[in-house]
């Protein structure tokens, strides 16, 4: 096994997904587990940016022995900070879709290419609304 794709720590990992993009959530993360979201869709932007919702999707990423289980969620970033599971209305959902479908893509093309982990759909994951 090369030096790039033996077991990678748990600072490797946080770099590599922190430059994926700007979705880690690595204050929520820690070892084995690594929280990540998008703000897709401002919901009002005529509200100030304090106060704004916006209409996306969030991800836990749990390390098991096979590689990584993905969990996506989908709904409202409330102006408290906190996600809700809301349906997201029609005229989001493409928007929605492309961001978390890039994302996905990025993802698991990075953490294989740079240490030869799959990432694996949660069964409780949430499809691409």
């Amino acid at each position: 096994m090369s030096e790039m794709t033996k077991k990678p720590t748990h600072y490797r990992l946080i770099s590599t997904l922190r430059a994926i993009g700007p979705y880690l959530r690595e204050s929520q993360s820690n070892e084995g587990y690594y929280m990540f979201d998008c703000l897709s869709v401002c919901v009002n932007d005529k509200k100030s940016p304090e106060e704004r919702e916006f209409w996306g999707w969030w991800l836990e990423l749990e390390l098991s022995e096979q590689g990584f289980l993905a969990k996506y969620h989908s709904g409202k970033y409330d102006s408290a900070g906190d996600w809700q599971g809301d349906s997201i209305p029609k005229k989001a959902v493409a928007e929605v879709n492309r961001t978390q479908d890039d994302f996905h893509n990025k993802l698991t093309a990075t953490l294989k290419e740079r240490f030869d982990i799959d990432v694996e759909l949660h069964k409780e994951s949430v499809e691409f609304v």
